[in-house]
């Protein structure tokens, strides 16, 4: 039985497509609904929903955001007063045309992003420079007809979380766009414990009506790149389709400036591929269902020994951390060990008699699979302890990937070398054409994925692909 557990999920290493599909099934995060493209996002993946969203929703209120709710239908007049915004969006858009059997005047869109429903609103509520900063934040559900999709990392429809801001200057705006892009990236790299790069998008790849989008950028395993959330500058674009305007201080007329930014449920798909391995899931810490799972082991005759003291062990733990505690009876210890493991339990705590007599308990943990025997008496001490060391290790084996698979070339030739047969990044010059972008697109399916803030010097560096001058150093990569 123990075996069979085993053997139910590919392993990671030799087909990393269908062991993400299968550990998602097994693991029981999520399955598919009976409609195409479409997930039910089960307990277990939920619960890691539900910790990011925690963590994140913290961070935004400490910077003074606020949440609120808008609509899930949008009029189509609203989607259209942004030409360029409604053009990125009409292919992936699902219309509402009836209302019970009556066909509505005027079809509704079901909201793909709320840039157009929050502004009709924002145009009504400001009115004063005083009415200014704007800093609302909305957790939501979007609906996106994809084509291709996959359990978390894209489907039909999603959770996410949007801001959407609105400021006096473009400096305002700019700097609400770079505080978000950090806390997403502090954030990512602290709690999920995945290395990022981050860096402003080509205009080919910003944001439908945005005046530029912002990226944080993941790598997977399989050496493409996630877009792992972005934070847009609107610049006036929107105020001028809405109407967003107020009486500044010099009792002038002005329209706004706005952002808006989001991270979404593709942040579980990316923890699951980063860190995973060959027997399932290996959860960060911080955003674990379950940080610890206690097994009691023991034989008939040791039953009114073993369990009464690991469930005291289950009270003690359980004030500061999420616990689960498995006495069932109809499994071996041994059967239980792999479906903890797989299920990506940081921490297993082992109490058996032996353990008993010499006050103490075995931890073992998931991501080194080493087996530690600590002392009752030092049990909330040393869980910390490990618990914070996974968390830092998960980091340290992403980081070290990621930089591992960034390499650099100014040669056009081995550059498709690289993405063909290593992928990951490749950081390269590029003279800032769209058609030189879309040349290395057509040639390698790699796109530009991130400009850095911090650019490297460009000066006497040729654009790999025409030869011109370049003007940047840029990431480019496959991607999800």
């Amino acid at each position: 039985m123990e075996e069979k557990l085993v053997q139910e999920i590919p392993r990671k290493s030799e087909n990393l497509s269908q062991w993400y599909i299968e550990v998602i099934r097994r693991a029981e995060l999520a399955d598919y609904a009976p409609m195409k493209g479409m997930m039910v996002i089960r307990p277990a993946g939920y619960a890691i929903w539900e910790n990011i969203q925690r963590l994140l929703d913290k961070r935004f209120k400490e910077t003074g955001h606020t949440n609120a709710y808008f609509p899930l239908f949008i009029p189509e007049s609203f989607l259209k007063k942004e030409a360029e915004h409604v053009e990125g969006f009409a292919p992936e858009v699902a219309w509402v045309t009836h209302g019970g059997d009556e066909e509505l005047q005027e079809r509704l869109a079901v909201r793909p992003t709320s840039e157009s429903i929050i502004c009709a609103m924002y145009s009504k509520w400001v009115h004063s420079w005083r009415d200014l900063p704007i800093l609302i934040n909305q957790w939501a559900n979007v609906v996106r007809w994809e084509k291709v999709t996959r359990p978390f990392l894209r489907t039909t429809e999603f959770l996410w979380q949007e801001g959407h801001t609105v400021h006096a200057t473009y400096e305002d705006a700019q700097e609400e766009v770079m505080r978000i892009l950090y806390i997403y990236k502090e954030f990512i790299e602290t709690e999920l414990a995945i290395k990022i790069y981050a860096g402003r998008k080509s205009d080919k790849e910003k944001f439908a009506g945005a005046l530029a989008t912002y990226t944080v950028e993941a790598l997977m395993p399989d050496g493409k790149a996630l877009q792992a959330g972005t934070s847009h500058n609107l610049g006036q674009n929107f105020a001028k389709a809405f109407d967003i305007r107020f009486e500044d201080k010099d009792q002038k007329l002005k329209y706004a400036w706005q952002t808006s930014w989001g991270v979404s449920t593709r942040l579980v798909g990316a923890t699951i591929m980063v860190h995973g391995d060959d027997d399932g899931l290996v959860i960060p810490p911080r955003v674990a269902p379950y940080q610890i799972v206690i097994v009691p082991i023991f034989k008939m005759k040791d039953k009114e020994t073993v369990l009464p003291v690991a469930e005291k062990i289950k009270e003690r733990l359980k004030e500061n951390y999420r616990v689960v505690y498995d006495p069932r009876e109809e499994y071996t210890p041994g059967w239980k060990f792999a479906e903890w493991e797989m299920r990506g339990v940081p921490l297993r705590i082992e109490i058996g008699p032996r353990d008993i007599k010499e006050n103490s308990v075995v931890i073992v943990r998931r991501d080194t699979r080493e087996k530690i025997k600590v002392s009752m008496d030092e049990l909330e001490e040393k869980t910390a302890y490990f618990l914070d060391e996974i968390q830092k290790e998960l980091f340290r084996r992403s980081e070290k990937f990621t930089e591992e698979n960034t390499r650099k070339t100014e040669d056009y030739e081995e550059f498709k070398h690289i993405i063909e047969e290593k992928r990951g990044f490749v950081i390269a010059p590029w003279c800032g054409s769209q058609e030189c972008e879309m040349k290395v697109k057509e040639d390698t399916k790699a796109t530009i994925r991130l400009i850095p803030l911090e650019e490297g010097d460009v000066e006497g560096k040729k654009c790999m692909v025409c030869g011109k001058p370049a003007r940047h150093l840029v990431y480019f990569a496959r991607s999800y």
